[in-house]
């Protein structure tokens, strides 16, 4: 890569989605996100992931992004993805997920429509004309999208809580954001009169009769700029219906796979997991905060899920793997841990998915 490609990259990219925060004075600065009581996960100043690792410092993204590693992604969109006009709503038992692109993803269940981490700029960076651009268009042009109900926002990395995407989102739909604590600074921004649902972990939020929305731990962190890295939560959330449970992940490290395990106790089984695939080379700079393919059907199995959906590839590139390289170890995946290929769906730009009713997962 060439130098001047590098810096262009990081400092509008890099630096703001994947490593801010790195000088001593930030780590001890006060905290302009959220101020409150020091618990299992936060100091007081930072979120941290108990027993957890924490993200690498600048000298190790240097060395990354230095590393000539990085595959070739096509300038052109990806041939499986396409733009589909999603219906007003789905009830009953079912539950339907269509793909926008990346994180993002229309869930459809209960008569309710909800969007995951919403991505509709063109860039995943805090400006316009520089940082990880999408290769693919979102699935569902904005201009389609039936009305909005709810918004999850995992956390506030920019790849996932995009300030323009959120500021047409409120002005065209009025939704409830759900989010972990401190992210409603963001919303805010662009969005002062938002509806906002601040969650902690093990928090729970009615919804409507019969759907809730807990909040559960992830293995990640958080930054939009060089001084607030771990100043705002990060989260995965439980989505509870008639039509059963959805456990949704933004982004997380495996971590022994102590959160599955947790939530596979918590809540006995789930009808769908939607997982994080993509983004995980170097294995070195990323396992902490990004699991793999692998670890991700190993996941899905420890929390007892009869379907899932494997999102965050083929998007935006964001590391070192090549486009096509998830879904290939995604399918090596499925044959190491014996798991049916039909229960798994990595989903493509304007990809639908019905998902059966659940059945045992074993």
């Amino acid at each position: 890569m060439k130098r001047r490609t590098f810096f262009k990259w990081s400092l509008a990219g890099a630096v703001a989605v994947l490593s801010g925060g790195f000088t001593a004075r930030s780590s001890m600065a006060a905290n302009r996100y959220y101020k409150g009581p020091v618990s299992d996960h936060f100091d007081g100043t930072r979120f941290f992931n108990p027993g957890g690792v924490e993200p690498n410092g600048f000298g190790d993204l240097l060395r990354w992004r230095f590393n000539g590693q990085q595959a070739t992604w096509p300038k052109t969109p990806d041939p499986r993805a396409t733009v589909i006009r999603p219906d007003a709503s789905v009830t009953g038992q079912n539950l339907r997920v269509t793909m926008v692109g990346h994180a993002s993803m229309l869930i459809q269940v209960a008569g309710l429509n909800i969007l995951t981490d919403p991505v509709w700029s063109e860039r995943a960076s805090p400006v316009s004309f520089a940082g990880p651009r999408r290769v693919s268009p979102p699935g569902i042009r904005i201009e389609d999208l039936p009305r909005i109900d709810v918004v999850l926002i995992s956390h506030n990395h920019y790849d996932h809580l995009d300030q323009p995407t959120i500021a047409r989102l409120e002005a065209g739909h009025k939704p409830t954001f759900v989010t972990p604590l401190g992210n409603d600074v963001a919303i805010r921004k662009v969005a002062p009169e938002a509806k906002i649902a601040l969650m902690d972990w093990g928090d729970a939020l009615d919804i409507k009769d019969g759907v809730s929305i807990n909040c559960e731990p992830a293995h990640h962190w958080s930054a939009r700029g060089l001084g607030d890295r771990r100043k705002a939560l990060w989260a995965a959330f439980v989505i509870s219906t008639p039509a059963g449970r959805i456990y949704h992940i933004g982004d997380t490290g495996f971590h022994d796979g102590i959160n599955y395990r947790a939530a596979g106790k918590t809540y006995g089984s789930f009808r769908l997991a939607i997982l994080p695939i993509g983004a995980y080379e170097p294995r070195w700079f990323m396992k902490g905060q990004h699991q793999n393919p692998d670890e991700a059907i190993e996941g899905m199995r420890l929390a007892n899920a009869a379907y899932a959906v494997g999102h965050h590839f083929a998007t935006i590139q964001l590391t070192d793997e090549a486009m096509d390289a998830p879904e290939k170890a995604l399918t090596a995946a499925l044959a190491k841990h014996d798991v049916d290929p039909a229960r798994v769906r990595p989903l493509h730009a304007g990809e639908v998915f019905d998902v059966p009713p659940e059945r045992n997962p074993a």
